[in-house]
């Protein structure tokens, strides 16, 4: 297919999205050019060990790599490391790049990816307020985790929680800040919440609730963080994890279709045809919820890079996989299939108090997502019941010595979903 086309398929980023295309392109065949385009000079890297391995004690500077650093010569990759796009031409098939060259393409995607949100509060740009979003971030924060030093997380997320239970462990007194009125709540139920609330505690991390931060202080460097019920936080370290904003700028100005991501549908293909988005950057129907959603996760970046890779190649839609995430907190492990909504209904499997459970979510009697809690026994199967839209008994569902797919009563019909329309290409 490749051979009748001179110009190349041009990937903006190289995060796990990007690079999962041109190598998926690759490895599926196509044999034109490759140019994937990259900000930063690092080479390409994991992004879940920045908030794990990389802030542990006693750990290597270095994260792994996505792709050792000859694979993308070896591949005939054109790897453009330090290159900012500034425009994009979608009538003239090209991208501008700061220095005001033109690269054109055959087919383009998009993989720009998320970016910290900013705290929006005055004494945000004071010393000693951090965000974890690259691996630059993740040295600085690496370096602010000293013994002693007093650690204040604004945001209860999984990259909050995450950096909490890390500056524990490295000897720091750690106090984490929370709006809402209990940690991971945009992500999972009160159990789940409450389970990990007290393994934080018993590990020595203070947790305040309905904590809205208004203001930091300090003479050049953060010294206090305030609340609107008027607290005051001693900090010497401030570490914002209060979620992410799509790097959606590049595609908004070109005329595509954005709405807080740029929009996709089940080809991941944009509003413009020839353009594709893949990644943190897009919103998109979920094929099992019907819901509009953007997810922030490395299973959702590598599953639209292969629907991109088979769109461009064969002109076929990729046959949609349950979503799935993961977040390792003081060693105990939470992993989740589906997207959980709050109105679903919430059984719990097994004895929290034993560091070993799962919860099941129920929307209208058929799976829609479960969490499981240092274990994963409840996972594997709930990764094809969630598709399947088979009917559950809530009462064998509880039980937890009955297995999770021996609690399905009867077929169930899953209401039909569309997704999001976006011009052919």
């Amino acid at each position: 297919m490749s051979e009748q086309y001179t110009e190349p398929i041009v990937i903006i980023g190289s995060g796990h999205a990007g690079v999962a295309v041109a190598a998926g392109l690759r490895t599926r065949g196509w044999a034109g050019r490759i140019v994937l385009l990259d900000a930063q000079d690092d080479a390409p890297y994991e992004r879940p060990p920045l908030s794990k391995d990389l802030l542990a004690p006693g750990s290597s500077d270095r994260t792994a790599l996505l792709r050792k650093e000859d694979y993308y010569a070896a591949k005939g990759i054109e790897r453009m490391a330090g290159q900012t796009v500034v425009s994009i031409d979608p009538a003239g098939r090209a991208v501008v790049l700061a220095d005001g060259s033109r690269i054109p393409y055959h087919r383009l995607v998009i993989a720009t990816g998320s970016r910290a949100r900013a705290l929006p509060v005055p004494g945000a740009d004071l010393d000693g307020v951090l965000a974890l979003r690259t691996y630059q971030d993740g040295l600085a924060i690496r370096r602010a985790l000293v013994p002693g030093a007093r650690v204040v997380v604004i945001g209860a997320g999984f990259i909050g929680m995450e950096v909490a239970a890390a500056a524990v462990k490295n000897g720091c007194f750690v106090t984490v800040l929370e709006f809402q009125d209990r940690v991971m709540k945009r992500v999972t139920s009160q159990p789940v919440s409450a389970f990990f609330e007290q393994l934080h505690r018993s590990q020595g991390v203070l947790l305040e609730f309905g904590a809205a931060v208004t203001e930091l202080q300090g003479n050049g460097r953060v010294e206090r963080v305030l609340t609107s019920d008027g607290r005051t936080f001693e900090a010497d370290v401030v570490v914002a994890g209060i979620g992410v904003l799509p790097n959606q700028e590049l595609a908004e100005s070109a005329g595509l279709t954005c709405r807080d991501g740029v929009l996709v549908d089940e080809q991941c293909r944009t509003s413009v045809p020839g353009i594709y988005a893949a990644g943190d950057v897009t919103r998109f129907t979920g094929a099992f919820s019907g819901a509009s959603q953007r997810l922030e996760s490395i299973q959702n970046a590598n599953a639209q890079a292969e629907a991109v890779v088979n769109s461009i190649l064969a002109g076929q839609a990729t046959p949609p996989e349950v979503p799935w995430f993961w977040t390792v907190q003081h060693g105990v492990r939470l992993q989740t299939a589906g997207v959980m909504h709050p109105d679903d209904e919430v059984i719990v499997r097994g004895d929290p108090a034993a560091g070993k459970f799962s919860v099941v979510y129920l929307r209208e009697g058929r799976l829609a997502a479960v969490d499981t809690v240092g274990g994963l026994a409840d996972f594997r199967p709930a990764k094809k019941l969630i598709p399947a839209g088979l009917l559950l008994d809530p009462a064998l569902v509880e039980d937890p010595a009955v297995k999770l797919e021996d609690a399905v009563t009867g077929a169930g019909t899953r209401p039909a979903t569309s997704m999001t329309a976006a011009a052919p290409v």
